[in-house]
């Protein structure tokens, strides 16, 4: 190698290893908590004159049960109903319509209590069909058809929305996970105040308006984005497969028979347990000066009473796997493979190993790409990430076949990339680049308030917001032997589930002439 050639080899070899350092920076939030057990997260810019705020609620479909699946998703749209004040003209009347409606909605739920005895003993199959409805229950709805119209006259539609826009506000939107819901929005500085009013009235003074033609929403919304879709009952038929007992193996949406029947009693006692002050968070990023806000959201948050009980921990602890799980699907896309591996939740000090090594094999530069695009042509396209939530975590492999070839020539070649990391280190070069695009990818989320806001609300729902500021070092303090260990630790064929799709056959359709 010649003298010009090592000099840029050290300048380039220097300029890998001191990125992480540029890049490295501290976002200074400030935590505190009201009085009532709500804590706050403020952290202060001044480059706009705006606060991106948001509440996290420490709720999501894990903390759901068996007859209430898709309820924390549920709730997500029910918190955008309104409030005793906004959302409807004539609060009083609006409040006797709905005691009304869950009169006839108790009545309704005897009657399909005795459909679905029907169910079992084979006389109809399902409640959704209303030839298989009893002719009282044709009754009711009737009745309770009425009594929609009637709040319906007194409704003001996304009056919620209406306001904030006419305020300046903008981005308003929520999200429900396995372990989190959250709601935000971006608002002038200057109208900071009228956001608390806005968050703590529909957190203190919740009306469920519209809950069961909104339940009806949710339902839709499943089959539209997963039943409608070639890889979604499938997808989730395999996740059901691979949690035996954490309440990962429901999707969020819920199962179809519990996103039907869910009362609103049983929301208004979620809602009681989940959303009490000591299990919100708040956050605020922009332009505030955190010694005013803090009196300012003990005014309006603080108001908020405790709830009498803390919500309950989540117990379950998923089973060591010991034999690998199959699942063979024909379905009407590609034909491809998805393995899964049961790994480690957010935080725990694998979790960090498991990122490098997933960002390793994953990305056009990475080793699966090069290995199985443009190498061998055995896939189009592959993927590798950890997933570290809450509870547990899992480690997922993917790839679609190219033509000619099969998932199983895919899953074959997968497995080949693996069993090099677990026999050899990765090169220094191969890792401090992988690190790098960590440190840059860290630089990118912390660069405006709304960025901030989410990775704050990501962090705080998976367990501690300070991730934000220490999961950088923890990233770059993963060795080589950390990378190796960790694959061959939890790569393992008795700790993996396997899908493998294959394309449906067509079947041809002839006329009679």
């Amino acid at each position: 190698m010649s003298a010009i050639h090592k000099s840029l080899a050290t300048a380039t070899l220097f300029s890998l290893l001191c990125l992480p350092q540029i890049y490295a920076q501290q976002v200074p939030v400030i935590e505190t908590n009201l009085s009532n057990g709500m804590k706050i997260l403020l952290v202060e810019r001044h480059d706009e004159p705006s606060v991106a705020g948001a509440w996290v609620a420490h709720v999501g479909s894990a903390n759901e049960r068996p007859g209430i699946t898709g309820i924390a998703h549920l709730f997500e749209h029910m918190m955008f109903k309104g409030t005793t004040t906004i959302g409807t003209t004539d609060a009083k009347q609006d409040l006797e319509i709905l005691a009304n409606q869950e009169k006839v909605r108790d009545a309704m739920r005897d009657e399909e209590a005795k459909m679905r005895s029907q169910i079992r003993s084979g006389k109809i199959d399902g409640l959704l069909k209303p030839e298989n409805w009893t002719p009282h229950y044709r009754e009711l709805q009737k009745q309770f058809q009425s009594l929609v119209e009637a709040e319906r006259k007194i409704l003001v539609k996304n009056e919620f929305d209406k306001i904030y826009t006419a305020n300046g506000a903008s981005g308003m939107n929520a999200f429900t996970m396995q372990d989190m819901t959250a709601y935000f929005c971006s608002v002038p500085a200057n109208k900071l105040e009228l956001w608390m009013w806005m968050e703590s009235e529909r957190i203190f003074h919740p009306v469920f308006r519209e809950f069961y033609a909104e339940r009806d929403v949710v339902f839709e919304e499943r089959r539209m984005r997963l039943e409608s879709t070639p890889m979604g009952v499938p997808m989730e038929t395999f996740n059901a497969m691979f949690w035996e007992a954490l309440p990962y193996s429901w999707d969020t949406l819920g199962w179809p028979s519990d996103v039907s029947t869910i009362s609103k009693p049983q929301a208004d006692a979620f809602y009681g347990t989940f959303y009490a002050p000591q299990n919100l968070t708040l956050i605020l990023v922009g332009d505030l000066d955190a010694k005013q806000i803090v009196p300012l959201a003990e005014k309006y948050f603080g108001r908020i009473p405790r709830g009498n009980n803390n919500p309950p921990d989540l117990v379950t602890l998923e089973p060591k796997q010991t034999v690998e799980k199959r699942m063979n699907a024909e379905v009407t896309a590609n034909p491809q493979v998805e393995i899964f591996f049961h790994t480690v939740p957010f935080g725990h000090k694998d979790s960090y190993a498991l990122e490098i090594l997933a960002q390793i094999l994953s990305t056009q530069t990475g080793r699966l790409y090069k290995g199985l695009v443009v190498g061998s042509g055995v896939a189009n396209d592959v993927g590798a990430e950890q997933n570290s939530m809450k509870w547990a975590g899992f480690f997922d492999l993917s790839g679609e076949a190219a033509t000619g070839h099969s998932p199983d020539e895919v899953e074959k070649s997968i497995y080949a990339e693996i069993e090099k990391l677990q026999r050899d280190e990765v090169p220094a070069m191969e890792l401090q680049k992988v690190k790098n695009n960590f440190a840059a990818s860290q630089y990118r989320k912390l660069s405006s308030d709304m960025s901030i806001l989410h990775s704050l609300i990501w962090n705080e729902g998976e367990g501690d917001w300070r991730e934000i500021n220490n999961a950088d070092a923890k990233l770059q303090a993963v060795t080589a032997a950390d990378v190796k260990r960790v694959a061959g630790e939890y790569l393992t064929r008795e700790n993996r589930a396997v899908a493998t799709f294959t394309r449906k056959a067509e079947t041809s359709k002839t006329n009679d002439k």
